[in-house]
């Protein structure tokens, strides 16, 4: 969904153009761990770890977890 004019996205991509290297970096890590704890917090309460990680990076990534992902810890 993108809900964003136009114009709104040139005015957003010329203000980040402005900031440094590293702000940008930081600001990215900064909204990358909010997107995660969002995540998270919306998953239900009590699953077991390996369950957590498969709906983690199914909401995160939009897709399924590779099958093989858990076979080092089996």
């Amino acid at each position: 969904m993108n809900d964003t004019s136009p114009e709104m996205e040139k005015m957003q991509f010329e203000m980040m153009m402005k900031l440094g290297a590293n702000k940008r970096i930081e600001l990215a890590g900064e909204m990358f761990m909010a997107a995660r704890e969002l995540i998270l917090a919306s998953l239900p309460k009590n699953l077991p770890e390996r369950e957590i990680k498969k709906l983690y990076y199914q909401r995160m990534y939009g897709e399924s977890l590779p099958e093989d992902f858990f076979k080092n810890e089996e």
